[in-house]
C-alpha cells in the first residue's frame, strides 16, 4: 500500500502561485498513475489534474487548463502541481491520489491527507 504525503499549501493572494508536492512511499512510484484532486467546502471532490505512470499522458480540468501544471519525478518518488494565476475559486483542500492499472479508466486507490490552499481576493 502506498503512503502519500502532501505539502506546499498555504494562503496566497489572487494572481499568485503555489507549488504542491506529494511524496510517495511504500510502493514502486514509477508504476503508479497519479493525480491531484480538490474539495472545496460544501462541494464534492473533483479531479484537477492527472498524470500517467511514465509521465507521458496528462489530463487537466477545464477550470485549471493553462494555469496549473502537473509533473512527476520518478527518481524522487514525488508528484508536483505548479499552480499559477490562482483565483479565489481555487480555494480547497488538495489531495494527492494514486492508482495502478489502466490510466484512463482507473480510479484512485490511495489518498493522501490533503493540504489546504486558500486564495484571497
Amino acid at each position: 500500500q502506498v503512503q502519500l504525503v502532501e505539502s506546499g499549501g498555504g494562503l496566497v493572494q489572487a494572481g499568485g502561485s503555489l507549488r504542491l508536492a506529494c511524496a510517495a512511499s511504500g510502493s514502486t512510484f514509477g508504476l503508479l498513475h497519479m493525480g491531484w484532486y480538490r474539495q472545496a467546502t460544501g462541494k464534492e471532490r473533483e479531479s484537477v489534474a492527472t498524470i500517467s505512470s511514465g509521465g507521458g499522458r496528462t489530463y487537466y480540468a477545464d477550470s485549471v487548463k493553462g494555469r496549473f501544471r502537473i509533473s512527476r519525478d520518478n527518481a524522487k518518488n514525488t508528484l508536483y502541481l505548479q499552480m499559477s494565476s490562482l483565483k479565489p475559486e481555487d480555494t480547497a483542500m488538495y489531495y494527492c491520489a494514486a492508482w495502478r492499472g489502466i490510466y484512463s479508466s482507473g480510479s484512485p486507490q490511495s489518498w493522501g491527507q490533503g493540504t489546504q490552499v486558500t486564495v484571497s481576493s
